[in-house]
């Protein structure tokens, strides 16, 4: 019996005890100027275009991070806090600066990652007066950490759910949303703002048994269904043959919708597009509490007040719980990614299509060509952060288990992050009843990047009452997760020991983490 992945969360944690527990904008460009806010330093609006250099280059990290997440660099002393990757490979971008004083908004964005960056941006193309404000730096969450590989889908579901979940024409309407309207979008904003973020066409699921390629083919033709021929499947001697130099794989499904991109330059671009529209933007800036009084919604910060008189978008990710009354929906889990440095082969002599590539296993293996001839590689999910030291031997066990061709290979680069899940695992979209609503979206599963930078267009749409795509989002239904993140520490032990031992009972069954 074959598993599909939209299904693991719900069925572990079962088995694990947790069932008991665009046309608004001017035809003409923009002029670069200066935005001041009260208190706080200028920022001149062409040093927030990012820049990618040719190769990264060792700094000490600007960016605040979250206490239970780290960066590891080779030839840094364990007191230092090097940069990852991504921020190493882009040049120096400024602060903002905290809020200074009491102000008044139409909107006020919390959390400053590729949702609340798309939002705000959407938002002021729609002559909206928004505020973004995020408590670290810009980047310093699972935006500026994760693997940078764009899949269609709500999260974790695709094409065979949605024609489960919903009508056939409901369920072309949203995989067109998560799919093609997503990876356009991208294009779209990196254009319209003229910045870079190394963009790149095309993905591989590579099938790791050969009883995965059954839900590959059931996968390809729900996408059919759907109006989508943008997969293809193929077999191993292909796939070795044209697209990944390993013999571990026993065919796979080519999509050309999906792709890669550096996402702390896409991020810092789509906050660059709002700055250029006047956007106020305000990083080191925790908010404490959001209430409701007559006339708007009152933001606290540390160090003031912000009244939002149109609505409050939270894009907080696994913080989301902080903000919001009664049970989560989601479990936080820790995520791991790894640079090489130059690798001594060109990397074509393993990657001959220069495409990304997912792994069906229990626990996933993801990789990818990045500048300079490195291999960008990720995996492994946790309930507790692991050490530098830990995940570092686990990554590269894994690059030897793929390329056992590659010798001796190295890492220059690794860090940490956190992503959330969902029962279901499927993206949580809410909006509540106020009179000045409240936004919210989390659950990403690891599978976001080009959804949330979509999903932010949606809310700035669905506030506009220019479409009702966000309201489409908001009917999938989510079960509560009792301890929300005091569960994660216990459940994904648990979860992944289950569905290991069902793995290794029927290795044919596709059950991705």
């Amino acid at each position: 019996m074959a598993m599909n992945r939209r299904d693991f969360i719900s069925t572990a944690a079962i088995l694990a005890g947790a069932g008991a527990l665009s046309s608004l904008l001017p035809t003409t460009p923009l002029l670069a100027r200066t935005l001041t806010a009260a208190d706080a330093s200028a920022v001149n609006i062409d040093q927030l275009r990012p820049m990618l250099l040719q190769d990264a280059q060792y700094r000490t990290s600007r960016l605040g991070l979250d206490p239970r997440i780290w960066n590891w660099h080779r030839d840094v002393a364990a007191i230092a806090m090097p940069a990852n990757y991504y921020e190493a490979s882009l040049a120096d971008w400024p602060a903002f600066g905290s809020f200074p004083r009491d102000q008044n908004c139409e909107v006020v964005v919390v959390g400053g990652g590729l949702l609340g960056a798309s939002t705000a941006l959407h938002l002021a193309e729609a002559g909206v007066d928004v505020i973004l404000v995020e408590k670290d730096n810009i980047g310093s969450g699972a935006s500026g950490r994760n693997g940078g590989q764009m899949t269609p889908g709500i999260a974790r579901w695709e094409a065979e759910t949605m024609l489960e979940k919903f009508s056939p024409d409901e369920a072309k309407r949203l995989w067109r949303f998560a799919s093609v309207e997503a990876m356009n979008l991208v294009d779209e904003l990196r254009e319209r703002y003229g910045f870079e973020c190394d963009r790149k066409y095309g993905h591989i699921t590579a099938a790791i048994h050969p009883g995965h390629m059954g839900p590959l083919v059931a996968n390809a033709d729900a996408r059919r269904q759907l109006g989508d021929t943008a997969v293809k499947v193929i077999g191993p001697h292909e796939l070795q043959e044209e697209y990944v130099r390993s013999n571990i794989y026993h065919g796979a499904n080519i999509d050309s919708i999906g792709g890669q991109v550096q996402p702390l330059a896409l991020l810092r671009g789509l906050i660059y597009g709002f700055a250029r529209l006047g956007g106020r933007v305000y990083d080191s800036t925790k908010v404490k509490g959001i209430r409701q009084d007559a006339s708007s919604a009152v933001i606290e910060t540390e160090l003031g007040a912000i009244r939002a008189s149109k609505a409050v978008v939270l894009g907080v990710h696994g913080s989301t719980e902080e903000f919001i009354s009664g049970p989560s929906t989601t479990v936080p889990f820790f995520t791991y990614v790894a640079v090489t440095p130059p690798l001594p082969v060109d990397i074509k002599e393993l990657l001959p299509s220069g495409l990304p590539v997912y792994d069906t296993q229990l626990q996933i293996d993801y990789y990818r060509e990045v500048r300079d001839n490195r291999l960008l590689f990720g995996g492994q999910g946790t309930g507790n952060s692991w050490s530098s030291r830990d995940v570092n031997n686990y990554l590269l066990e894994r690059i030897r288990t793929v390329f056992p061709h590659l010798e001796k290979p190295e890492l220059e680069y690794s860090w940490g992050g956190i992503s959330d899940l969902t029962l279901n695992g499927a993206t949580d979209a809410r909006k509540s009843g106020d009179s000045v609503p409240v936004y919210m979206v989390h659950g990403w599963s690891g599978h976001g990047v080009a959804q949330t930078v979509r999903i932010g267009k949606a809310i700035s749409d669905d506030l506009i009452e220019r479409n009702h795509d966000f309201t489409m989002l908001t009917r999938i239904e989510h079960s509560s997760i009792p301890l929300g993140s005091h569960f994660s520490p216990v459940a994904i032990p648990l979860i992944k020991g289950a569905l290991g031992v069902i793995n290794t009972v029927n290795p044919a069954d596709m059950v991705s983490f």
